[in-house]
């Protein structure tokens, strides 16, 4: 059952991709106009932490923020009833996307964190309900392509025992495979957190996570005549979603190299007054290869003018802060379709009946800066 869904690995994997490169061609607009898009990290996070709780694929993962990205952009929808609405796309796109045994049951669903602390409690009519607004919205159908299911398909190429580390053929062939798939799913992840991957078609992205991968394991071409002919993409056209993936991940090796240095800090024994820290010494940046051939690509990113509209529009460089607050005086019109989407009259979330306890807030605070310099100065393995 396993072997069967390895579709990129059989006689129809071409075929495929093609119909999925075709399907992406027909996907909804996106226009970030959502109320909410200072939440939207938050609740992509959500998504994410669920979905690894109960080992879910990740096409079922990409496949359910995308309908929350969708379904935001379409309606104005509370704080307590977005937290029904990005599990119910969680459970769309697992019942689409992965085995049957593997759907989240309700009552697990009512034990998560996020439901206990929020004081609401699901039913089986909520589900429904939102289920078949879901699905309306989105005119049953639920084929929508991301990015998800592409890398696969591109992984498989994406390592040749004809490709060069630090300019030294590689020993171990296999390691290196493993290691490209790990980098690929991280800016999988990356990709997710980020509403401006959204601007990108999704095999674009898919591909751009390849060849960021390569980058960081150092390997020569960056992105190798084999990857062109299968992705249909050259370098040029991959590089601004390289620049954005880059420095997500060199933002995200400063968080981690700042966190493991304040618990060295804190774990070690305070014996003599300490002196002022001097300041951390310049870490040695690692220029990759590509930078000095013919391909320059400058990571540096300049964020792009807020649009005209009146509904403010969070970039990653925002902070988010705000408060969840549970309160039932406000469920009867929680969700508001957008003027300009076209909604029946009949479906509307404020049936959706919900078991709501007395009121408690909680604060949520998220920094994801993305001005920068990239530097590699991550060692993934040795020669």
């Amino acid at each position: 059952m396993e072997l069967e869904g390895l579709w990129w690995k059989g006689q129809l994997a071409a075929d495929i991709h093609q119909a999925l490169r075709y399907k992406e061609l027909k996907l909804p607009s996106y226009k970030a106009q959502s109320p909410q898009l200072n939440l939207r990290r938050y609740f992509a996070d959500l998504i994410a932490i669920v979905s690894n709780r109960f080992k879910l694929c990740p096409t079922a993962r990409h496949l359910a923020v995308y309908l929350l990205d969708l379904f935001m952009d379409r309606y104005d929808i509370s704080i307590q009833q977005l937290h029904i609405v990005a599990l119910s796309c969680l459970l769309l796109a697992c019942k689409f996307e992965d085995k049957e045994d593997r759907v989240p049951k309700l009552d697990q669903l009512n034990s998560l964190g996020c439901m206990t602390n929020m004081n609401l409690v699901l039913t089986k009519q909520n589900l429904l309900h939102m289920e078949l607004l879901l699905l309306e919205t989105f005119e049953w159908n639920l084929c929508l392509p991301t990015p998800a299911h592409f890398i696969d398909y591109y992984l498989s190429i994406a390592v040749h025992d004809t490709d060069l580390h630090d300019g030294w053929p590689m020993i171990c062939l296999e390691k290196t495979k493993i290691y490209m798939a790990k980098y690929a799913d991280y800016f999988l992840e990356v990709s997710l957190q980020d509403h401006v991957f959204l601007n990108y078609i999704p095999s674009l992205v898919a591909a751009a996570c390849v060849a960021a991968s390569r980058i960081i394991l150092r390997l020569t071409p960056s992105w190798p005549m084999r990857l062109n002919r299968l992705t249909v993409y050259s370098w040029d056209i991959l590089v601004p979603c390289i620049e954005r993936l880059l420095i997500a991940h060199d933002n995200d090796v400063k968080e981690a190299n700042k966190h493991k240095s304040q618990l060295s800090h804190a774990a070690a024994p305070c014996l003599f007054p300490q002196s002022p820290a001097p300041p951390q010494a310049h870490i040695h940046q690692h220029i990759p290869h590509f930078l000095h051939s013919q391909h320059q690509l400058q990571f540096h990113h300049q964020p792009a003018p807020p649009p005209a509209s009146s509904q403010q529009i969070v970039t990653t460089a925002h902070t988010s802060a705000f408060p969840l607050q549970t309160c039932s005086s406000g469920l009867t019109s929680s969700v508001q379709p957008r003027a300009h989407i076209q909604t029946a009259a009949s479906v509307s979330l404020a049936a959706v009946p919900i078991e709501v306890k007395p009121c408690i807030g909680i604060s949520y605070n998220r920094n994801f800066p993305v001005n920068g310099h990239y530097s590699c100065i991550t060692q993934c393995f040795e020669r």
